[in-house]
């Protein structure tokens, strides 16, 4: 006579979620304090400002090089100007300071092509030393 399996008709088996999640919440923990705060900033690409040991600080913002786009093109320290005429005038200043200070405001119904040709005629003539600013 052949064997019939009996068929369980009560509940479905369910799945203990509890465990798991004790287990994910330890495991952060875990690495929460394990963290060192210095493997965080080792990877980041920023430059941190060093203190400066030097008592006769020169105005900085005569350095400082703004350049202003907007939706009818570059204004360069004040003066409206077009793509090469921007190429030009960064070319002149990283003859002198491949460090100089460059501030780059852009408007917020400037194209972003103009913003990118910005950027790279700055790193075109190597300048290195940008910030960029959304006004």
């Amino acid at each position: 006579m052949a064997y019939k399996r009996k068929q369980n008709r009560g509940e479905s088996p369910k799945l203990d979620m509890t465990p798991m999640i004790d287990v994910v919440f330890q495991l952060l923990i875990f690495f929460v304090v394990t963290l060192k705060q210095d493997d965080i900033f080792s990877k980041l690409n920023a430059q941190r400002p060093s203190p400066n040991p030097d008592t006769s600080v020169r105005d900085k913002q005569d350095d400082l090089l703004n350049i202003v786009i907007g939706p009818q093109g570059f204004v360069f320290n004040g003066m409206p100007v077009r793509l090469d005429q921007l190429d030009d005038r960064i070319k002149r200043v990283s003859r002198l300071s491949k460090t100089a200070m460059i501030l780059i405001k852009s408007t917020g119904d400037a194209p972003h092509r103009y913003l990118v040709q910005a950027l790279d005629v700055c790193a075109k003539h190597g300048m290195t030393n940008l910030s960029i600013l959304s006004i």
